[in-house]
Parts: structure tokens; sequence; C-alpha cells
């Protein structure tokens, strides 16, 4: 089997139109322009893209935190729909948290409807828990959020599951015959 690369890197200004499209399909235009230019130009966030060589869409996903005192909070976590359930969602969530890790972060957390169980199933994947529900959260339906939290990303243990992560990540890829390069 072929492995066609997949490129992780922080996304840039040059980006903004594929980021713009990719925003539209997911979340029907959640965020500005001028929205995801200040989040590419703030220090406080990492927002990083996944692109591949051989598909018609530029990005194929995206993902942003903010660094709040020792808080890594994931404001987007976005595959586009023609790429679901081929596991870049896991590749996107290891990458943030190995990278809010790396920034010295010592936890996650973010917001999910409370419906949406393919996102919630993989947040507790990679150790997410439940704190609390906000509710009548989402503006667009009055739907609530669940609040959830992964701590601990500074502590000795959580090396070795990133590790466990990373394998799971490639295996999951390749059997979409994807693999992940860091740009």
């Amino acid at each position: 089997m072929i492995l066609l690369d997949l490129k992780l890197q922080p996304l840039t200004s040059e980006d903004l139109s594929a980021v713009l499209e990719l925003d539209k399909a997911c979340f029907g235009g959640l965020w500005t322009l001028e929205g995801y230019q200040r989040e590419m130009d703030s220090p406080n966030s990492d927002l990083l893209g996944l692109f591949s060589p051989v598909s018609s869409l530029k990005l194929l996903g995206m993902g942003c935190f903010w660094s709040i005192l020792e808080e890594a909070h994931i404001t987007i976590l976005a595959v586009h729909p023609q790429y679901h359930y081929q596991g870049l969602g896991q590749a996107l969530l290891y990458s943030l948290l190995k990278t809010a890790s790396d920034r010295g972060l010592e936890r996650a957390t973010l917001e999910v409807r409370a419906s949406n169980l393919a996102a919630i199933s993989l947040y507790q994947k990679f150790g997410f828990k439940t704190a609390g529900r906000r509710r009548r959260y989402y503006q667009d339906n009055g739907e609530d959020a669940l609040i959830l939290w992964r701590g601990d990303l500074q502590q000795p243990e959580f090396q070795p599951a990133l590790q466990e992560w990373e394998k799971m990540v490639s295996d999951r890829l390749a059997k979409s015959a994807w693999q992940l390069v860091f740009a």
C-alpha cells in the first residue's frame, strides 16, 4: 500500500481563504477572516492545519487552542466532511495536545455539543472527562455544550500516553492510506 503524506503545520495568512472554506463547510461560517487572522497573529494561539498535496481541497482539517495561564482551551477542531472517519480528527487532537504539552501547559479544556457523540467519543479516547454543562451554549439552536477537561499534561505519565496516541494515530491513518508528516 502506498501511503499519502498529510502535512501538519501552523496556519498562516496565506492559508486564510482555505481556512474560511473549511470553516464554512464544517461550521457554516463560525469565524470571520479577521477572527482567524487574530488567531494567527496572537502569541497565545496555536492554529494548526492538516494539508494534503493530492486532495482537491488544500486544507483537510484544522485545530486551534488558546494558551490561558496553564491551560490549553481548544476552540476549533474541524475536519472537512469529505474526510470524516479517516483518523484526521485523531491526528489533529493528538497534535494539539502534544503542542500544548510542549508549551508547558498543564491541562486542556473544550466545549462540545452535547449531541455530537462522535466528537465526544474522540475526546474520551484522549482522556477527556466531562466536567460540566453550559446550558443553551450554542446560539444557532440553543443546544447545551458539555465542558470536557484533560489534566496532567506535565505529569510523567502523559509522555507514554502521547507515544501510545502517536502509534494509534499512525495506525489509523495508515488504514486510510495516510501518513502524518510534521512540517
